[in-house]
């Protein structure tokens, strides 16, 4: 578990590098900070294809061995934005995220076979805690650099993170890998895509599933378009420097560590639907003070917007995949997992995006953050609307 939480701490890099030094490059290269939303749904457009695939590739070389693989991968496009151009931007997102798809199917995939079904909730959301643990680090420690030695070595420095954490994943994949089956086929591209559409055939077969990913394709609007706005959001509406808005980042993602601990507990003991419905409503409190800020605003109502949206947009995802774990068909928690990271990848192919337009349009970040409150409370009465039902077909 505490490898699988390094993992999605280094994985953040992915998503957030790139974001948290918007200001910086965007002064460089002359184009809009706003884009951080392009970016950010680029990266998804690379893990929309790769997800779906990871389950041949987790049976054929193992769990460990398809993670190390996907941080290499990651690790070289991240590298690729240091060119400073913006097609190399763009190439840097979409192979980032070819090499993130893999992750949380191949994370699922190794924990759901060694978790007890009474700590699953906390078990899952332990891990998951890397995630907003990883968008703490990146958006604490890569701005300070940047401003130091300039954004290309706080790039540089979230490459060697990716790559060393590969490397120290080997010790383990001797132990973790040994149910791998090295003679299971991978003829072609055919029948890898093949058992895509099989893995997405899953949440048209079960319902129960449909709806807890259309929830958190809702809920991941709230997360993904706050990770990806907040600083630069500060920096052109509030007036606040690029440091200072990091580390309020950091402050929301560090309430997102604290709040994926705390709902997985309660999720073992509640059931997960009061969880996500609570915390649906939670995001859409933070997503419309967000909304209302303007520069004469007192930085600690900021902060605690941040944090709110931190302990409840980013806190929610460790308890949906201990969900998805319990609710999966035998033998199909990576499949099934993969499945909902394809349609959350698909939602965050768009929305990013769409609120950048809507920044564009609209000449500041309000309308955007007022989406986030939409998404949230939609999720959540979709949440509440499956409460205590189980798998079936129908």
């Amino acid at each position: 578990m505490i490898a699988l939480l390094w993992t999605h701490l280094a994985g953040m890099g992915v998503f957030l590098t790139v974001p948290v030094l918007a200001p910086a490059i965007a002064a460089e290269l002359g184009i809009a900070a706003s884009l951080a939303g392009v970016h950010t749904a680029l990266v998804y457009l690379g893990a929309m294809v790769s997800g779906p695939l990871a389950e041949a590739f987790i049976h054929r070389f193992g769990g460990i061995r398809v993670l190390q693989a996907g941080m290499l991968i990651s690790a070289f496009g991240i590298a690729l934005a240091m060119l400073g151009h913006p097609a190399a931007l763009f190439a840097s997102a979409v192979i980032a995220g070819l090499g993130h798809g893999p992750v949380t199917p191949a994370g699922s995939h190794l924990l759901a076979a060694r978790t007890p079904a009474r700590r699953r909730g906390l078990i899952f959301s332990l891990k998951q805690c890397g995630v907003p643990a990883g968008a703490m680090l990146i958006a604490a420690a890569v701005p300070p650099i940047a401003v130091a030695a300039g954004w290309r070595q706080g790039v540089l420095a979230v490459v060697v993170f990716l790559a060393f954490s590969a490397l120290c994943l080997q010790s383990l994949r001797a132990a973790l890998d040994a149910e791998r089956d090295p003679k299971a086929a991978i003829r072609g591209l055919g029948q890898i895509w093949g058992a895509a559409a099989s893995s997405l055939g899953l949440l048209r077969q079960f319902p129960v599933l449909r709806r807890m990913t259309i929830m958190s394709a809702l809920f991941g609007v709230s997360q993904f378009c706050f990770s990806t706005f907040f600083v630069v959001f500060q920096v052109a509406s509030l007036g606040a420097s690029l440091t200072e808005a990091g580390m309020r980042l950091a402050l929301a993602q560090a309430a997102g560590v604290a709040g994926r601990v705390l709902w997985g507990l309660v999720a073992d003991r509640r059931g997960a639907a009061p969880v996500f419905a609570g915390l649906g409503i939670g995001a859409a409190v933070a997503g419309l003070a967000l909304s209302l800020a303007g520069p004469g605003w007192p930085g600690l109502v900021i902060i605690l917007a941040g944090m709110l949206m931190g302990a409840t947009a980013i806190g929610w995802n460790g308890v949906f995949l201990a969900e998805m774990a319990r609710l999966a068909p035998a033998g199909q928690v990576g499949g099934t997992t993969a499945a909902a990271g394809f349609v959350f990848g698909l939602s965050m192919l768009v929305t990013p995006a769409f609120f950048s337009l809507l920044v564009d349009l609209t000449g500041g970040y309000a309308a955007g953050f007022a989406l986030c409150v939409i998404t949230a409370l939609v999720g959540a009465a979709l949440a509440w609307s499956v409460r205590g039902r189980a798998v079936s077909r129908r």
